[in-house]
C-alpha cells in the first residue's frame, strides 16, 4: 500500500511538472546522436528550434585545402573512413580489426570496407582489448600493416600492458632486429554529452609517459584524415584518439585523395602577441572561441596552438610562442592532476622562465570520475578558460 501511494504521489508530481511546460528550466541530456547538445521543454508556441542549445563548443572549419586536389564535404567519421579506404587500397598487407568493425563499427568509421576489401582484411575480434592489441603486434612484427580499433578509449586499459610493455619496447629490446612500427591503434576519445564514467575519458596522459609510441589527437575531419594516414605510415606504433563528439558535429571539405600531415608538429592556428593558448582535439574549438572573446571584451591578442601530437610533442613551437607572448594557458578535458598540461607547463617553465609575465594556467577537468548529468559543470568550457585568461592578464 505504501509503495502504491508513493507511486501515485510521484505520478502526480510528474503530471504537474509536465503541465508547467516551458515555465520550468528542466534539462535532459539528448538520448541519441553524437553532437550531445541539450534539450529544453518546447516553448508555448511549439517552436522546436528554440529547444536546441549550443554544446560547450562551436566547431570552426578550416578553409578548404586546395593543394591536395578535389575535395568533398565530410564529417569526421567519414574522413576516418576515407583514410582507412586509402590505406587498404594502397597497401595490400593492411588489415583492420576490432569489435564490430566488420559491419561498420558503432560509430560507422569502417562502414562499407568489409564489402569492398573482403572479410580477410576487415574483420571482427572477440571482446578482448588485450587480445586485439596483442594480435596487432603480432601482425605488425611480420611486416604487415595492422590497424586495430579499441571501441572506446575508456576500454583501452586492459590493453595497457600490451601497448606499454610490448609494442613500445619491441624495437628497443631486440636492438632493432624486430619491431611492430606498422601498428596503429584507433579509438574514440573524449566527452560526448552523455557518456558518463565509461564513455567520456581522455587517457592520453597515461601513454605520454611511455617512450616508444606516438599519441595523436585531431581537431577536425581534414586533420583527422591527414594525421591518421601519417600514423599508419609511420615506423613507430601509434595511438590515434578520435574526438567522438566531432564524428558528426564537425563537417568541412576534405581531399578525396590521400595526403599526410606531419606528426609531432603543432599548428599555430591564430597568431597573437599577448597570450598563448594550447589545446588538442575538441578543446581547440573552445580556446578559439576564448581567443575571440578576449579580443572583443579585453582587447587581448591570443595565439592559438593545436598541439595535434601529444608525444613526442612540439616543444619548439610552444616555447617560441610563449617567448613572444609571455603568458601560457593550456586546456584539456582530462583531470588536472597528472594531465599532459602539467608536462607542457613544466617544460615551458624551464625553457621560458625569464619570459613569463604571469604564472602558467591549466584549465582542465576536475580530479573526479567523469560525471553524467553534471558533465556541463565538469568540462573546461570557454567561460572557465576566459576567466583564467583574464586573471593572467591582470596578474
Amino acid at each position: 500500500m505504501a509503495a502504491t501511494a508513493a507511486t501515485a504521489v510521484t505520478a502526480g508530481r510528474l503530471l504537474r511538472l509536465r503541465a508547467a511546460g516551458a515555465e520550468g528550466h528542466w534539462r535532459r541530456l539528448r538520448g541519441a546522436g553524437l553532437p550531445g547538445g541539450f534539450l529544453q521543454p518546447a516553448s508555448a508556441d511549439g517552436d522546436a528550434a528554440q529547444r536546441r542549445q549550443v554544446a560547450h563548443f562551436t566547431f570552426q572549419p578550416d578553409p578548404e585545402p586546395l593543394e591536395y586536389g578535389q575535395t568533398q564535404k565530410m564529417n569526421l567519421f567519414q574522413a576516418v573512413t576515407s583514410a582507412l579506404d586509402n590505406s587498404l587500397a594502397k597497401d595490400p598487407t593492411a588489415v583492420i580489426f576490432g569489435e564490430d568493425v566488420a559491419f561498420g563499427g558503432v560509430f560507422r568509421c569502417t562502414v562499407g570496407l568489409r564489402d569492398k576489401y573482403g572479410k580477410d582484411r576487415v574483420f571482427n575480434t572477440p571482446l578482448c582489448e588485450q587480445g586485439i592489441v596483442g594480435f596487432g603486434i603480432g601482425i605488425a612484427v611480420t611486416g604487415a600493416t595492422a590497424i586495430a580499433e579499441i571501441q572506446f578509449a575508456d576500454y583501452i586499459f586492459p590493453a595497457f600492458d600490451q601497448i606499454v610493455n610490448e609494442a613500445a619496447k619491441y624495437r628497443y629490446r631486440s636492438g632493432d632486429l624486430f619491431n611492430c612500427g606498422s601498428l596503429t591503434i584507433r579509438s574514440p576519445w573524449g566527452c560526448v554529452g552523455h557518456g558518463a564514467l565509461y564513455h567520456s575519458q581522455s587517457p592520453e596522459a597515461f601513454f605520454a609517459h611511455c617512450p616508444g609510441i606516438k599519441v595523436v589527437i585531431p581537431r577536425s575531419p581534414f586533420q583527422a584524415k591527414g594525421l591518421l594516414l601519417s600514423c599508419i605510415e609511420d615506423k613507430n606504433p601509434c595511438i590515434f584518439f578520435e574526438p567522438k563528439i566531432l564524428y558528426r558535429a564537425a563537417v568541412e571539405q576534405v581531399p578525396i585523395e590521400p595526403y599526410n600531415i606531419p606528426l609531432s608538429q603543432a599548428e599555430v592556428i591564430q597568431e597573437g602577441s599577448d597570450v598563448t593558448l594550447v589545446a588538442w582535439g575538441t578543446q581547440v574549438h573552445v580556446i578559439r572561441e576564448v581567443a575571440s572573446m578576449a579580443h572583443e571584451k579585453l582587447g587581448v591578442s591570443c595565439e592559438v596552438i593545436d598541439l595535434r601530437t601529444i608525444i613526442p610533442w612540439d616543444v619548439d613551437t610552444v616555447c617560441k610562442s610563449v617567448i613572444k607572448t609571455g603568458r601560457l594557458l593550456v586546456s584539456h578535458e582530462a583531470p588536472l592532476t597528472g594531465g599532459f598540461a602539467s608536462e607542457i607547463s613544466s617544460t615551458v617553465q624551464e625553457e621560458c622562465f625569464l619570459n613569463l609575465e604571469a604564472p602558467i594556467s591549466r584549465v582542465c577537468g576536475y580530479d573526479t570520475p567523469f560525471p553524467h548529468i553534471f558533465e556541463p559543470f565538469y568540462i573546461p568550457d570557454k567561460w572557465k578558460c576566459y576567466d583564467a585568461l583574464r586573471k593572467m592578464i591582470n596578474y
